[in-house]
């Protein structure tokens, strides 16, 4: 047997940390936040926050002229274990700043989310048993940061890979291994999937309830079983056995399961008016503000004679310590410029009130600020900003348009509170159909499709008509 031994050259796509906890960052919401940075604290012994006092000073103490070496010092390490502690130390003092909202005599609030096990931690903790590289870990912590409370996927294989920038056959790997975790059917990308996935489990993967799963789920809703029995050329007896197989499915993965008690609502950010302009500040009093530890500093600028492990346990905190600062920076000017950017689209909204919200989509917002449309989501989900006309979750103000005989678009709100309207005025003892409804919006010049709203009634949660009549 010969062997031999080669060298190849090639370009690999490697993901790096930074991006990973820059999204991360981006995705939490305040109060997340702040819990993140005080654990990072409490592990990190490069971290130090920034006391209220020396936010009001200059902080002009760290540049302090170093002591002179002499010869009862120790020598300059060895080429070999030498750092350039200059190049890893640049522009560390400030910490990160930020556009300050704080009075003098503020109440401070004292929240603190509800100590509950979360999906989050129930995904992450069964990623952690897993046998990975560094990378795959890292991706698996990005999807299970991008999996909703309802246990499904919020954003496409393609989506996450460009993000990243990395292959799709990576993401979908790692997909492939959290798909498998409890809850059954986590991390799928709709309803079907979570279906298929949970019969598979029971091991029905050769059941006519998989096979009406697989190719007829749309036709659930809108056709009888014996026309779905027709479709399939089955007998209708065992279409019915098949529905209830199906029916005794979850209807999310996470049905039932990780219920939390009900969150204070603390706004991300706070717009106020001065005069024409609308200014966007951070509601970050809470926040604690970080900076790379000064006596650390000092410490690893002179060397010394500390071991390569003392040094390379050094040299990988302050690394962490500068990938969380900048992630901190990046979210916000990030947040700030989105919601700027929503300022102005929406400033009739401000001006005159939530009927003059105009239609507003997120790649109208990625374009202008010139970001991934998936970045403006992650800043707009679960993450409210307080307004003078009150508090609302950023994605309100996002919204498709409807179109009109005047040639003017309403928004997707505007049109649902109408149908809200129309359902609330109607005789409780003969209730309007989709079909009444739609012709009233025609009336009115509101073109929409009649199953259009029927989804809208839905996504208000208002029962079809022969469930709302009163005798």
């Amino acid at each position: 047997m010969k062997i031999e031994i080669r060298q190849s050259l090639g370009l690999h796509q490697i993901l790096a940390p930074q991006l990973i906890q820059s999204l991360k960052m981006l995705q939490m919401p305040i109060l997340k936040l702040e819990q993140t940075l005080r654990m990072e604290l409490s592990i990190n012994p490069l971290l130090e926050e920034i006391e209220e006092l020396e936010l009001e000073q200059e902080t002009d103490t760290l540049e302090a002229p170093e002591p002179e070496i002499t010869q009862n010092e120790p020598a300059e390490e060895p080429a070999s274990e030498k750092i350039d502690w200059d190049a890893y130390l640049a522009e560390d003092d400030e910490g990160y700043k930020v556009r300050e909202h704080r009075e003098q005599d503020e109440e401070r609030f004292e929240g603190t989310a509800q100590s509950t096990d979360n999906l989050y931690a129930h995904l992450t903790e069964q990623l952690s048993f897993l046998k990975l590289s560094q990378e795959e870990h890292l991706i698996g912590e990005y999807i299970i940061g991008n999996i909703n409370p309802d246990g499904y996927l919020a954003i496409g294989v393609p989506e996450m890979a460009a993000e990243l920038q990395l292959e799709e056959a990576k993401i979908d790997k790692v997909l492939k291994m959290i798909q498998r975790f409890d809850p059954t059917g986590v991390g799928s990308r709709d309803l079907r999937e979570s279906l298929l996935t949970q019969l598979r489990e029971k091991g029905q993967e050769n059941t006519l309830a998989y096979r009406i799963v697989d190719e007829h789920i749309k036709d659930l809703e809108k056709k009888s079983i014996l026309q779905i029995a027709r479709l399939m050329g089955v007998q209708v007896d065992r279409v019915q056995k098949a529905m209830e197989t199906i029916k005794a499915l979850s209807p999310t993965p996470t049905y039932g399961r990780f219920e939390s008690g009900a969150m204070p609502v603390v706004p991300d950010m706070i717009i106020e008016r001065f005069g024409d302009d609308y200014l966007v500040f951070h509601n970050d009093r809470n926040v604690p503000r970080l900076r790379i530890n000064a006596g650390y500093k000092q410490l690893i600028k002179r060397g010394g004679t500390s071991s390569k492990d003392t040094k390379d346990y050094i040299r990988q905190k302050l690394e962490q310590a500068r990938w969380l600062l900048n992630a901190i920076n990046q979210r916000r000017g990030t947040m700030i410029r989105v919601m700027e950017a929503i300022i102005e689209e929406q400033k009739d909204f401000f001006e005159k009130g939530p009927a003059f919200l105009k239609p507003l989509i997120m790649e109208d917002i990625a374009r202008k600020v010139e970001m991934n449309v998936a970045t403006i989501s992650r800043v707009s989900s679960g993450k409210y900003v307080q307004t003078p006309l009150g508090v609302y979750e950023i994605k309100y103000f996002f919204n498709s348009g409807i179109a009109s005989e005047g040639g003017e678009d309403l928004s997707k709100r505007s049109v649902k509170q109408r149908i809200e309207e129309i359902i609330k005025a109607e005789d409780p003892e003969q209730p309007l159909s989709d079909q009444d409804i739609f012709k009233h919006l025609k009336e009115e010049k509101i073109m929409l499709a009649r199953r259009t709203v029927t989804k809208y009634r839905e996504e208000l949660g208002i029962k079809p008509a022969r469930f709302r009549k009163r005798v």
